[in-house]
């Protein structure tokens, strides 16, 4: 059973749509906000929860944008093309488009695609497509054509097969249809003509799609009021480029909407089992919205739309949107899992007076002169043709899937047999997310059977260099759940996606640790990084212009003088030993945002603190031991790295360590570098002059002879 709800209006005030309507409805990166682009020069965010816009967004007089606004769900950032080959990008912070991110391209676009999970794709009206990024990094690149010049592209839908993105998009030519679909992973692109059958004279109106295991879904609504379907393989037997297949219509539902409707109508897959249809039922009657359940051929609900509509309908989540007269209306609505029960409305539900719940059926018997033989037997042949195409492209099961297969059921050591085995074949396109599958699959039997934690194997698969965290964001958590310091290390020396709260709870767990719960065969040693705990005094050498001994300044508090100078004592020895220090310095390497870092640096005890500035003042005098300011040893610390966690651990809990008696002499320390190196700046802003007076003179040399005695002053 299906039920509509009542109608929400997002705005009162009415949108710009010309005689085609709106350009487009989409989603934003936040599930109940959505960017709704008019056919003149405006894009509009919109919060359906509160009925009212968040943000309003025009081009200059004069331009008009060509294709929806959409938001890219990596970055947050919106974009928009007017004028057919000018992109803009911009965000929620960006308030006039004249002034935002420009680039110029050298074809004109049809459509930008974005879902969730990859980069926004942009469809070229010649049928070529590009990723985002590509295309931003060389606006002017040449773009090919893939559809003959006749050919119109009419509709277009992005996918996410397996982790894979592909996209379909149909054209018309001189009244024949062809579908085109774009396999990212291979790289192959099949086109397929679409046979009309015996519905040769009507002209298709509106188009859907969903997945169905190995096709594409793909239903259209034609001129003669009926819903046809036509099955598309995903993986074609046939891997050439443009290599012309053909593929047959057949139908699905019969005389759903009227074939004399003033605005086309439109249709969009909700589920499984239902479609939703927007268009007159009757040739005298109003526009209505309606769901039919395509499983047993039944109209399950339809509500009437007075004011008309502009043949246009978009569906996210359980939101209907359409523009109701002139203004953009979402009416929600619940789709029950599909019941013999529910399609002959039998099952109780509520509905609102404005719906009409009805288990209306396709007429067997005499709907248009077609009796019960002929219906079933279109059926039928459907189901015939279905299975043959299935039979047709049984695809190998490809040594990915053979590896799920291992995992789900294999031990542990098994596993580890069969992932060596395949890292050691031949590496497809897909190799990357393959890989992430098996993490991921791995890391749901960890889920489900606490005491299988498969540790070689995903030590292994870290090390192949090709995971991040955000394509398996349960690895780092089971590590931690395991206190696997060692997968831990690798992780965050590797994946450049870690949540900041991730990195905290590893740098807690890498504090906490006792000295003899840190495992010395399981931490990778840095004994280049870390000779000895103990190094020797170096009074002589000045650290950067700091001697920890004295106090360069003159300024300098003489309080800080007068203290007992042992803390060289202190700073010559490393406080942690050296596979705690092996630990930290991974978590140095790590990338993060201040901004989101902070919040949770002070949720680390203050002792935990004090213990890693200890180490990283530690660190500071190594850099300044030589010339270089570098530590040595393989990717060590850097000296900014250095300096930028001293910082963050002070801005975040310098209130709570000033109050501990042993971070005193510490903070002393710090406070002494600090003055030094102001007198430093102070110092060499004084050199500069004179360098400055030096250049003046240098320049003037032109005047000078060939040979020449010059003594020049300093004061």
């Amino acid at each position: 059973m299906a039920a509509l709800e009542e109608e929400l209006t997002l705005s009162a005030v009415p949108l710009c749509a010309g005689p085609d309507g709106l350009l487009g409805v989409e989603q934003s990166d936040k599930t109940d906000q959505f960017l709704v682009t008019d056919s003149g020069r405006t894009v509009i965010l919109y919060k359906v929860s509160d009925q009212k816009p968040l943000g309003s967004w025009s081009v200059k007089q004069g331009q008009i944008i060509t294709c929806p606004a959409v938001c890219n769900f990596q970055t947050g950032e919106y974009i928009v093309v007017h004028d057919n080959k000018v992109l803009r990008l911009w965000t929620n912070e960006d308030v006039n488009l004249d002034k935002v991110f420009k680039a110029t391209l050298s074809a004109e676009v049809y459509r930008i695609h974005s879902i969730q999970g990859t980069e926004p794709l942009v469809l070229f009206r010649k049928g070529a497509v590009r990723g985002l990024e590509a295309l931003l990094a060389e606006p002017q690149q040449k773009i090919e054509t893939v559809i003959s010049d006749e050919e119109v592209i009419k509709w277009t839908k992005f996918f996410m097969v397996f982790r894979h993105p592909v996209l379909i998009f149909i054209t018309e030519k001189h009244g024949t249809y062809f579908a085109y679909v774009q396999m990212f992973n291979s790289h192959v692109l099949s086109k397929y003509t679409l046979l009309l059958g015996q519905e040769e004279k009507s002209v298709i109106q509106s188009f859907t799609a969903s997945l169905d295991r190995k096709f594409i879904s793909l239903m259209s609504l034609s001129s003669d009021g009926c819903i046809y379907e036509t099955l598309i393989p995903i993986h074609s037997s046939d891997t050439e480029k443009h290599q012309n297949q053909t593929v047959v219509r057949s139908l699905l539902l019969k005389t759903v909407v009227s074939g004399n409707a003033r605005n086309s109508p439109a249709l969009t897959v909700l589920d499984q089992d239902h479609i939703a249809v927007l268009g007159p039922p009757l040739p005298a009657s109003k526009e209505c919205l309606s769901i039919w359940n395509t499983k047993f051929q039944t109209l399950q609900i339809s509500k009437e739309l007075p004011q008309g509509t502009s043949g246009q309908l978009w569906y996210y989540g359980e939101h209907l949107f359409m523009l109701h007269g002139k203004f953009l209306t979402v009416i929600p609505y619940k789709c029950e899992v599909s019941s013999l029960a529910g399609a002959l409305g039998k099952l109780k539900h509520s509905q609102d007076p404005g719906t009409h719940a009805m288990p209306h059926f396709v007429n067997w018997e005499t709907s248009q002169g077609c009796g019960l033989e002929s219906q079933s037997s279109e059926l039928s042949k459907r189901i015939l043709r279905r299975r043959k195409i299935e039979a047709s492209v049984q695809p190998e099961i490809p040594a990915s899937k053979q590896l799920l297969s291992t995992i789900k059921n294999d031990s542990e050591k098994h596993i580890e047999i069969e992932l060596r085995k395949f890292l050691a074949s031949k590496q497809t396109p897909d190799f990357h997310t393959v890989i992430g599958d098996v993490v991921v699959g791995l890391l749901g039997r960890c889920q489900t059977e606490p005491s299988f934690y498969p540790r070689n194997s995903l030590m292994q698969l870290i090390q192949m260099q090709v995971l991040s965290h955000s394509l398996c964001p349960r690895l780092m958590e089971v590590a931690l759940e395991k206190s696997d310091v060692q997968m831990l290390q690798l992780c965050l020396q590797q994946f450049p996606d870690i949540p900041e709260a991730v990195t905290c709870a590893c740098l807690k767990m890498f504090l906490n640790l006792q000295e003899t719960d840190v495992n010395m065969e399981s931490v990778s040693d840095y004994t280049d990084a870390i000779q000895d705990e103990k190094m020797e005094e170096q009074n002589e050498i000045l650290q950067n212009g700091f001697n920890p001994e004295e106090d360069n300044c003159d300024t300098c508090d003489k309080e800080l003088n007068g203290k007992p100078q042992n803390t060289v004592e202190e700073t010559s020895s490393c406080p942690v030993i050296p596979k705690r220090a092996a630990l930290l310095n991974a978590i140095l390497h790590s990338a993060y945002s201040e901004t989101f870092l902070l919040p949770h640096l002070k949720d680390i005890p203050a002792q935990h603190i004090t213990l890693f500035l200890q180490y990283l003042y530690f660190l500071y005098l190594k850099c300044s031991e030589n010339a270089t300011m570098t530590l040595p040893g393989i990717h060590p610390p850097t000296l900014n790295q250095i300096m930028d966690w001293i910082c963050l651990l002070l801005d975040a809990n310098f209130t709570v360590v000033v109050m501990i008696p042993e971070a005193k002499r510490l903070l002393l320390s710090l406070y002494k570098f600090v003055k030094s190196q102001i007198c430093i700046c102070s110092e060499l802003n004084k050199i500069e002059v004179s360098f400055r007076e030096l250049q003046k003179l240098n320049q003037e040399k032109n005047n000078r002879e060939l040979y020449s005695i010059e003594v020049l002053e300093i004061l």
